[in-house]
């Protein structure tokens, strides 16, 4: 067990080392670790990944980094590692084809196949390549076991024993032909749903605007479509949609506001808006930024059968007593360990490789 116990301690070193990049409180703390090696430096990667890909918002990334200190704590790691099977002790190399959606999408894979004791080597999407390298180099500091155990590569992928890859629906059909004769985990498109019943409150809708606007709406987890009952009225849920009427004031997000607005406008569908998020009325789970696509449902019960069937679409349910396995509103941008992308036990297979 000792060696997993010391990865888990290098993780934990560097939550701390994290805890210092919140988003109320930006500072350095003393006797942190390596801290004068590395604060400076990792301050200046935050501002690169802000330069390289606009969305990654400073606000963004210190919120991804703040969930993720909390993450690397003993007893949540210590959970989590418990189901890593030991049997298999031999390493692997493991490839991870990482997402750029949002900041650090790909970290819980690495994190998940260095707590099983394998090499990583890392394709990063070029959105997202600044922040996980120096973090990578943090943890070659703090346990020297890790040293030669983590590669990046922006090379076609040739030497590795398993992969595990994420992309959009089209390049997942490409990964499936490419990685098929390889154990891998393939990872397609997904969105997030919210049930509404017309029994919530406005400070429901108030979480439900994190879900919906974290991130610009740009990860899987976030919410881009709704269920409400036939008859609906909007007027709450715009209510507590309004504490994020600032977000109209990013650049990037008011062009693709504008935009979009315009495309809706110009074919003539019906729209409800606010000034900074419209609602339409829509089949698909997939919305445009700035946009939430809703549907209106007869009983529950259908409204079940036809999410279970659609099961492989979607990432989280956010409601209210609804249904199992639900997630609670304002929750989604924070899952526990074992909450596994698409449902599939990120350890189980890499205790079987």
């Amino acid at each position: 067990m000792n060696g997993i116990q010391s990865r888990i301690n290098a993780f934990v070193k560097l939550g701390t080392f994290l805890s210092q990049f919140s988003v109320n409180n930006l500072k350095k703390i003393e006797g942190i670790a390596y801290n004068d090696l590395f604060f400076d430096g990792f301050l200046h990667q935050l501002k690169l990944a802000q330069e390289n890909n606009t969305w990654f918002t400073k606000n963004n990334i210190l919120s991804s980094l703040e969930e993720w200190s909390n993450k690397l704590s003993i007893k949540s790691l210590e959970e989590y590692a418990k189901s890593i099977s030991l049997a298999n002790n031999t390493s692997k190399k493991v490839a991870i084809i990482m997402a750029g959606n949002i900041p650090l999408v790909g970290f819980h894979d690495f994190l998940s196949v260095l707590l099983s004791g394998h090499s990583v080597i890392v394709k990063q999407s070029s959105n997202d390549k600044h922040l996980l390298p120096f973090m990578a180099k943090y943890l070659e500091y703090i346990e020297q076991d890790l040293k030669g155990k983590i590669t990046f590569t922006e090379e076609k992928l040739t030497d590795f024993d398993a992969v595990i890859a994420t992309g959009s629906d089209n390049t997942a059909r490409y990964f499936e032909y490419y990685f098929k004769n390889k154990p891998n985990i393939i990872r397609k498109s997904r969105n997030s749903v919210a049930v509404i019943t017309g029994k919530e409150t406005e400070q429901d809708f108030i979480k439900l605007s994190d879900d919906i606007f974290q991130y610009f709406g740009l990860g899987c987890r976030s919410v881009s479509k709704l269920y409400v009952p036939k008859e609906y009225q909007f007027d709450l849920f715009f209510k507590g949609m309004y504490t994020k009427k600032d977000i109209i004031n990013n650049t990037k997000y008011a062009n693709n506001y504008d935009y979009n607005k315009a495309v809706y406008l110009m074919s003539e569908f019906d729209l409800l808006e606010n000034g900074f998020l419209m609602i339409k009325e829509d089949e698909s789970y997939s919305s445009p930024i700035a946009t939430v696509f809703y549907e209106y449902y007869d009983n529950e019960i259908d409204l079940k059968i036809k999410l279970h069937q659609d099961k492989n679409k979607i990432q989280c349910i956010v409601s209210k007593n609804f249904i199992e396995n639900e997630v609670a509103f304002g929750q989604t941008q924070h899952p526990k360990l074992t909450d596994y992308a698409d449902g599939v036990n990120t350890l189980e297979f890499l205790s079987n490789i």
